[in-house]
């Protein structure tokens, strides 16, 4: 009998340690897609190896306020775009523009930073001016973005896509293309890195807002990185961002 009584007890301590384990566990990871070659916003740190950038910052500040764990994942814009529409990734954070056709596929979050298309060239161009002089241009964008979008209207223009920005930025440069048209944060910063050799045509013609992309059906998440969102908005992490990756 004291046999059968040990037994049992020791029966339900392990059930006791199981359930308690089970109640305990933390939540999953929350994947987050990014395409880490559209600096200033995202791109991989050569030294560190790691992915940095405003959007980065950003995210990581929400996911501090909200208690949320997360792991960011380097994977090329389309794809990324697809991945999230799918359910293989929670959320995507890359420079992404709201559009209502997007919003058909994934879910967003609200307005994180106003952007805007532009066009760039090589220094040395004075046939090109703005968008209106693209016709019978050869222009490079990277595919899946509203820049290539935009290039697509163009009449005349031929689009060249890209899965890497910074490639079709350096066949501008050796003269493959004419042109480039991508977020003006993005072509600022490749203006000043190479200031001898490309420069701005034009102004913005385009407004456009970044916003966080979730994944369908997860709409509690969504809650949250709204609502740490707007408690770093209220704390002047935007600008503090703005200041540290876009005034360089």
């Amino acid at each position: 009998m004291k046999k059968l009584l040990w037994t049992i007890i020791a029966g339900l301590l392990l059930l006791s340690l199981v359930l308690g384990g089970c109640g305990t566990k933390s939540a999953a990871k929350i994947r987050v897609a990014t395409d880490a070659t559209w600096p200033p916003f995202e791109s991989v740190n050569e030294q560190t190896k790691k992915i940095e950038g405003f959007d980065i910052d950003l995210l990581n500040a929400i996911a501090a306020k909200e208690n949320l764990d997360i792991e960011f994942i380097n994977v090329a814009f389309d794809p990324l775009l697809a991945g999230v529409a799918q359910g293989q990734y929670d959320v995507a954070i890359s420079s992404i523009t709201i559009t209502e056709e997007r919003k058909k596929d994934m879910l967003f979050s609200d307005p994180y930073f106003e952007a805007g298309q532009i066009v760039t060239v090589r220094k040395d161009n004075t046939s090109i001016t703005s968008k209106d002089s693209l016709g019978g241009k050869k222009v490079g964008a990277q595919i899946g973005t509203t820049g290539a979008i935009e290039v697509g209207k163009i009449s005349g223009a031929t689009l060249k896509t890209y899965d890497d920005i910074g490639l079709a930025f350096q066949d501008l440069m050796n003269g493959q293309i004419d042109a480039v048209v991508a977020d003006n944060p993005l072509a600022l910063s490749y203006v000043g890195k190479n200031a001898a050799k490309l420069k701005t045509a034009g102004t913005i013609f385009t407004q456009e807002n970044y916003g966080i992309a979730v994944a369908k059906g997860k709409t509690d998440l969504l809650n949250k990185l709204n609502s740490g969102l707007k408690k770093i908005k209220a704390e002047g992490k935007i600008a503090e961002f703005s200041k540290k990756w876009l005034e360089k």
